[in-house]
């Protein structure tokens, strides 16, 4: 029974409160400090199940007084408010119970790269970048380009930017994938549709706690940061390139002015990368079912599809289809498709929790 699951938060949560209390804790700040965050981490919870049980309580005893001449009525009245109550309430529980990302309270680096299609596919990453900030506004959050690589017209190679906000990871982190876009491009003269994909990844931003890197497997290289067909447009050595020696990975920034802070941006970004592979590492590691979860964030997989010509978007993996593609992207309104995914992916972990 969800009852018999959640008395050890409540029991837990009131011998915190007894904890905190003590003249002896109070002197302590570290210990203090522990056992207050976990308190506060139980919270949720506790006050969920002390609605929970009450609700379940109201339930027993409107149940007994349906018989009653005179309270009969009321109590059929109360039970229609408080059944499905208790239903709702389960489901917060069962999400609330589910052992939490420790990422999901972090800033994100958010990376979009052209891919099949050429053009079409950089004026995809504009276009699909922009609706990722209008959502990003709508949720309150603040969005930083940290690097770029101009396409033609109004088009990106490349866009990496941060993203800071309280739940932007757990928010966005099914992101991660193939975007695939159906229509006719700007440089196509017949009218015919096109097909082009871009790859998206979201990636926690990380301290230098979680990813030690060792500064001799580095190898820096400066140079002069360039604009569209290699025209020079800084004429000093302010762009960093960083290569992670073991890893492979290279990240290069050229955007900022003085070396100093493209150096710090490129070095940001290869610890979110690095911390990024140390997870799919390890959760390659794991069970089958795991892999089959969109946490394992197979970027090779196609996730969506954005048509055009159909104002059609289609999320792949729950099988989910808008018809308000104009809508979604000009509005940043994402969370048609992202709170859907969501729910998915806790449902599926629900049931895998047995919960």
């Amino acid at each position: 029974m969800l009852q018999d699951k959640l008395r050890p938060f409540l029991e837990r949560y009131d011998e915190l409160s007894k904890l905190l209390s003590q003249p002896d804790i109070a002197s302590d700040i570290a210990k203090m400090t522990a056992l207050s965050k976990e308190q506060s981490s139980i919270e949720p919870v506790k006050e969920k199940a002390e609605e929970y049980i009450q609700t379940i309580e109201g339930i027993e005893e409107n149940k007994m007084l349906l018989e009653d001449d005179e309270l009969g009525e009321l109590a059929k009245e109360e039970l229609k408010e408080l059944e499905p109550l208790k239903i709702q309430l389960e489901e917060d529980i069962k999400v609330l119970l589910l052992p939490k990302d420790p990422n999901d309270d972090k800033n994100i680096f958010l990376e979009l790269r052209a891919g099949t299609g050429g053009d079409e596919a950089a004026l995809f990453v504009a276009d699909l970048f922009k609706a990722y900030v209008r959502y990003a506004e709508n949720m309150n959050w603040k969005v930083e380009i940290v690097s770029s690589s101009e396409g033609v017209l109004d088009g990106y190679k490349e866009m990496i930017a941060i993203i800071k906000g309280q739940g932007a990871f757990s928010k966005l982190k099914y992101e991660g994938g193939t975007h695939r876009v159906q229509r006719v491009p700007k440089t196509e003269s017949q009218g015919r549709v096109h097909t082009s994909a871009i790859t998206v990844a979201v990636m926690p931003e990380v301290d230098d706690v979680e990813v030690n890197i060792n500064p001799n497997d580095l190898k820096i290289d400066v140079m002069r940061a360039s604009g569209n067909g290699g025209q020079s447009v800084n004429t000093t050595d302010s762009a960093v390139r960083i290569t992670h020696i073991p890893s492979g990975l290279v990240v290069t920034n050229q955007d900022g002015k003085s070396q100093h802070k493209n150096k710090d941006a490129a070095m940001k970004i290869l610890k979110a990368r690095l911390f990024d592979l140390q997870q799919r590492e390890h959760d390659a590691k794991q069970s089958e079912e795991r892999k089959s979860q969109v946490g394992s964030g197979d970027r090779s997989g196609r996730i969506r599809t954005y048509n055009y010509p159909q104002n059609r978007m289609s999320d792949h993996r729950i099988n989910l289809t808008l018809y308000r593609l104009d809508a979604i992207m000009e509005g940043g309104l994402l969370d048609e498709v992202i709170d859907p995914i969501i729910a998915h992916y806790q449902s599926v972990a629900m049931s895998e929790a047995g919960l």
